[in-house]
């Protein structure tokens, strides 16, 4: 808009164009006064998403909150690969953060130093840390600046360091002896509400993060409030805990050679690829180099030892694995480290690429020609896979018609300009709503943030997808349109939306909606659920307001609240649906203080049966729990509801 609005002054208005541009140069004087440097933590309170990506309020896996004990844990980390201590503990209330690890301790005098200077620690020795976590000695400094309250305690040679800290200005030190503690660091951080708002911590997030570490770390046990977290056969406990009541074809093969580590197997439940990759313990669930590796080198040792040119969908839909490998001084795409970048194993070593592929195949290779019943059985599955998409080739040609037919007319997707801008940090931002009818999906439009929120219109409930076969996605006009619409069809690689938000009514309807799209999720897509990117937008179900003062509440209890703070006679508003909330409105609940509610797979849940139970035919027993409420308490998904 400013181009066109500066063309046109330009040919219209010239003389005033000159006028304003000397202007600006009179008021705008660049002189040495102009010039000032950030001292460290303005650095990263200025620009907290170079640091940590997104903010967030703790309700996505990968809110800046959970980075923050990330960066902690990766300390404690590095010192039990190193050798020392054996034990972290983690504890949570509230909003208070205390992570404790036995390692050596930081020395004493360099304690204050480590969490409030930048380009400060000991991983810069290579020899010291070959293989660890990072190596920019920036992330305790991180959660020190964006932290209202942040206090590093360090217990090393009987001496004990403590450092006190408020929005990252020491405010207090000391240096005593102590003989009683043992050596070790503990770190105590409040995150900054001025940076994260009225944030949350989700238990569940922090479990699965704990869990991470100690598959990947045999001999380390962690306490998290309590609860023992331990596990002593890596990458085979990882996956037996993510496919848990699952059934897979054939027993997981679990290989493991020098710094890499694979266990993989095909699942009978879903059809589209799930992988768990790590790089030197740090989950990099973006993948990158290692997992493009192993994608390739998978097909490829398939393929030779079968001696057949099998297409590359047929081997790999339906794969779950999980994969390590460790790198000297990794390069990651972002400080969050969640995508490889490294071309080499090692300065001078080989690359990535060629590592992971002669490690698959000479073990894997190995693995088959010893196990022939295992081989037999990928085989016929390999087989299968083949079998099925040929049979629905014709199918998925008609649905591509479809789809093109759909989005001519835009009926279905109104998507967001991030999609046709070159901004990959912006599409972290970007959110799908997913909502039924036409006065909904208006309202959801006309008042979204058109730049990240994009709006898929549902006509009527979509069909309970329970049991059928993937062929339904491409004959089910609805849900071939939303898999076009998230580009799922190969897997997340190329999800178009971080967030996937269902916006449905809050009445027996809306929830019934909430279920059966789940259901398709959960059918074809689990990894869409386990990846957190699934949310429940919750609206408000009153609005309760005066003439000085209206409250919008969530519930019966907020309602209560809210009358009772107006005193009086408010004016009191039951929402039926969506469609009944204005445009001005439903920006306040879209917009930045957005409730929205994780749709959370517990590792306890068996997906089939969570499915037999809400989506079988247990017909009265579903209707109670719809109208009871909808919230999946005892081995499903936690956080379903509003």
């Amino acid at each position: 808009m400013f181009n066109k609005i500066s063309v046109f002054l330009q040919y219209q208005y010239f003389p005033l164009v000159i006028f304003a541009a000397k202007f600006g140069r009179m008021i705008n004087k660049y002189t040495e006064d102009s010039i000032r440097s950030l001292d460290w933590k303005e650095h990263i309170q200025l620009r907290p998403g170079m640091y940590i990506g997104k903010l967030g309020d703790g309700s996505s896996h990968d809110d800046g909150i959970y980075v923050l004990i990330k960066e902690i844990l990766d300390n404690s980390i590095d010192e039990f690969v190193m050798g020392f201590g054996k034990t972290i503990e983690v504890t949570v209330k509230e909003r208070t953060v205390v992570i404790r690890d036995y390692g050596r301790g930081i020395p004493v005098g360099k304690v204050i130093d480590c969490v409030s200077k930048i380009n400060t620690g000991a991983k810069y020795d290579s020899k010291v840390f070959k293989k660890a976590v990072g190596l920019n000695g920036v992330g305790s400094k991180v959660v020190n600046a964006l932290s209202s309250y942040f206090i590093v305690q360090s217990v090393r040679e009987e001496k004990s360091k403590l450092a006190e800290f408020e929005k990252g200005t020491l405010v207090n030190e000391s240096l005593t002896k102590e003989k009683e503690l043992k050596p070790g660091t503990i770190v105590t951080f409040i995150p900054d509400n001025s940076f994260f708002g009225n944030y949350h911590f989700i238990p569940e997030y922090i479990e699965q993060l704990l869990w991470n570490y100690v598959f990947l770390n045999n001999g380390l046990t962690i306490y998290f409030n309590g609860q023992r977290f331990v596990a002593k056969n890596g990458l085979l406990d990882l996956l037996n805990r993510s496919i848990n009541g699952n059934s897979v074809l054939y027993p997981i093969i679990h290989l493991k050679e020098d710094d890499f580590e694979l266990a993989f197997s095909h699942s009978v439940k879903q059809y589209s690829e799930e992988y768990y990759s790590f790089v030197n313990g740090q989950h990099t669930r973006q993948g990158g180099t290692h997992l493009a590796a192993f994608r390739e080198a998978i097909v490829k040792t398939i393929r030779e030892f079968y001696k057949k040119d099998f297409d590359t969908n047929d081997v790999r839909v339906s794969i779950i694995a999980a994969l390590s490998v460790k790198v000297q001084e990794p390069i990651f795409e972002s400080q969050t480290k969640t995508k490889l970048g490294s071309q080499y194993i090692e300065p001078g070593g080989p690359s990535v690429r060629n590592y992971i592929n002669d490690v698959v195949k000479r073990n894997l290779d190995n693995y088959l020609h010893m196990n022939p019943e295992t081989a037999e059985l990928l085989l016929r599955k390999i087989l299968q896979s083949e079998k099925e998409r040929k049979e629905i080739a014709g199918i998925k040609k008609l649905a591509k018609e479809s789809v093109k037919k759909a989005s001519l007319h835009n009926k279905k997707l109104r998507d967001c300009r991030v999609h046709y801008q070159d901004n990959h940090e912006k599409r972290l931002e970007t959110t799908l709503f997913i909502t039924e009818g036409d006065s909904a999906s208006g309202s959801i439009t006309k008042s979204r943030d058109v730049s990240t929120q994009a709006v898929f219109s549902l006509k009527g409930k979509p069909l309970n997808a329970y049991g059928l076969s993937k062929k339904i996605v491409y004959q089910n006009d609805e849900f071939n349109l939303l898999q076009t619409a998230l580009n799922i069809e190969e897997g997340l690689q190329s999800l178009r939306y971080n967030n996937i938000v269902i916006a449905t009514d809050a009445d027996v309807d809306g929830m019934h909606i909430r279920l059966l799209l789940l259901t398709f999720f959960l059918q074809f897509y689990p990894d869409l659920i386990r990846a957190g990117h699934v949310y429940i937008l919750q609206t408000p179900l009153f609005r309760v307001r005066n003439k000085a003062e209206t409250i919008y509440c969530y519930s019966e209890q907020e309602r209560n609240g809210a009358i009772k703070k107006l005193k009086g006679n408010p004016e009191i508003t039951r929402f039926k649906g969506l469609g009944e909330i204005s445009p001005n409105e439903f920006k306040n609940f879209i917009g930045a203080s957005m409730r929205l509610d994780p749709v959370i797979l517990q590792k306890s849940a068996s997906i089939g049966r969570i499915l037999e139970f809400y989506m079988g035919k247990n017909t009265p027993q579903r209707q109670t729990f719809i109208i009871d409420n909808l919230r999946v308490e005892e081995d499903a998904i936690d956080a379903i509801a509003s």
